[in-house]
Order: C-alpha cells, then structure tokens, then sequence
C-alpha cells in the first residue's frame, strides 16, 4: 500500500525480522525500548492473522523482550498492545503490536496496566 507508513518503511530501521515481520522502535515511545511488532503483509486487525503470521509475531515479540531484558536490568515488566479500530485508538490502519518495557516508577501506580485504576472497579 503506498499510503502506509508500515508499508513503507526503510529496512535499515528493522531490530529484527522474520519471514511475515519485523520489528522497529516506536517513534514516539511511551518508555525507553518500547518497540512495534509489524507484519509485512498489510491488514488492520489482529484477527485477521493467518496461524503462520501469528507464530511468526509472537515469535519476534518473545525475542525482542528477551533482547530488552538481556539489555537493559531496569526493566521490571512488560505491557503489550494492540489497538484494533479507530474506536480503540488505532490510529495506522496496518497490524502493529506494541511491546512497551516497565520499570519501577515510571508511572505513579500501575495498578490495572495500561487501564490504570478505575474509581468504583475492582482490578483483577
């Protein structure tokens, strides 16, 4: 697709690939090391992955945490994303799945993840 960023991006930018993805820093990172995980082919939404491109994502998401980890001994935790419609805050129409490294403090309490805590909801 010519108009997509993901489609289009320069190879020398790839962490790491595999035959159906790559990997790339986010350009605007929530922490140090937040990465994307990228398909090649394009589609928009998670559900649409074959088996082959799902084992192949989460082949790289796997890999890109161990490499974080073996990087860097701040990182305390994980959170990993993936906004599917426009409803959920997708804003680039091609599959990506976010992989954002956690350290203690970097947010004032991550109680509840990436939902933080809702006044009046219990967190599981």
């Amino acid at each position: 697709m010519a108009a997509c960023v993901f489609c289009n991006l320069d190879q020398t930018r790839y962490l790491m690939e595999n035959d159906v993805a790559f990997v790339v820093n986010d350009i605007n990172p929530v922490t140090e090391g937040h990465a994307l995980i990228i398909p090649k082919r394009h589609f928009a939404d998670l559900f649409d992955a074959t088996e082959e491109e799902n084992k192949g994502l989460f082949d790289l998401l796997r890999k890109r945490k161990e490499a974080l980890q073996a990087s860097d001994n701040t990182i305390d935790g994980f959170n990993v994303g993936v906004n599917i419609g426009q409803a959920a805050g997708q804003t680039v129409f091609h599959l990506h799945i976010h992989l954002i490294p956690r350290r203690k403090g970097d947010i004032d309490d991550p109680t509840g993840g990436v939902r933080g805590v809702i006044p009046g909801r219990r967190v599981y």
